[in-house]
């Protein structure tokens, strides 16, 4: 499987032929000069609403015809204005080519900014996602929260990509405890010095975590 990550919370990996982009937000994304309309997706994962996670959805989804994969009130959204799309919700799981989505609690919000008003798009999300023999876990925007240890449990996750930003999201902290809850392989910050009240040193979090901590630098493409 091949993983490139272009910072903020953007992940895309490709297995078996078939392209997964999670979270794209390119077209504003300081950490990377990556023209959104040249990538090729297959699917969208959107974790929740908010501008930094889905700027991109609708120009990508329009060049390729890509699925977009969301809460079922995201989801809905983008149905109506003539896009494909899968509903999900909270707990559930679905068969897909590239492999198996569990959709996971993260708790944040979810609202799209419409006029002066933000508009609720149903709960924020995580996915874990079963593929060829190795298990990713994104955990979208989120606090720490106990049921990591669950999935932890449940699940052999190779790589879990965590945010670390604070502010908005769980801290270094609070993302070391989950680290450990979730007995993950590798563990990739994510969701950091986007913007200045999330500036954070994610090499000196990595060090903590030893051999598992895994520093990938914005536009890079990792093979596991």
């Amino acid at each position: 499987m091949k993983i490139t990550y272009y910072g903020h919370a953007t992940v895309g990996f490709e297995v078996d032929g078939v392209n997964v982009l999670i979270d794209p937000f390119l077209t504003s994304n300081p950490h990377t000069e990556v023209d959104p309309s040249t990538l090729r997706p297959d699917y969208l994962l959107l974790t929740h609403a908010h501008f930094d996670h889905i700027e991109d959805v609708e120009l990508i989804a329009k060049e390729t015809g890509a699925t977009i994969v969301a809460t079922h009130e995201l989801a809905s959204y983008y149905e109506k204005k003539g896009y494909s799309v899968h509903g999900m919700n909270i707990g559930g799981g679905h068969d897909f080519p590239f492999g198996r989505v569990t959709m996971t609690q993260a708790f944040h919000s979810s609202s799209l900014d419409m006029g002066d008003t933000p508009v609720y798009m149903g709960m924020p999300a995580g996915f874990i996602i079963e593929t060829n023999g190795l298990t990713l876990y994104h955990a979208g925007d989120t606090s720490l929260f106990s049921d990591m240890k669950m999935y932890g449990e449940r699940f052999e996750i190779d790589v879990a990509f965590l945010p670390i930003g604070d502010n908005f999201t769980m801290g270094p902290i609070d993302a070391l405890d989950a680290a450990q809850w979730l007995q993950a392989k590798r563990v990739v910050p994510i969701h950091f010095d986007t913007f200045p009240p999330i500036k954070q040193d994610a090499q000196a979090f990595c060090d903590q975590l030893h051999r598992r901590g895994l520093l990938i630098e914005p536009n890079t493409t990792i093979e596991i």
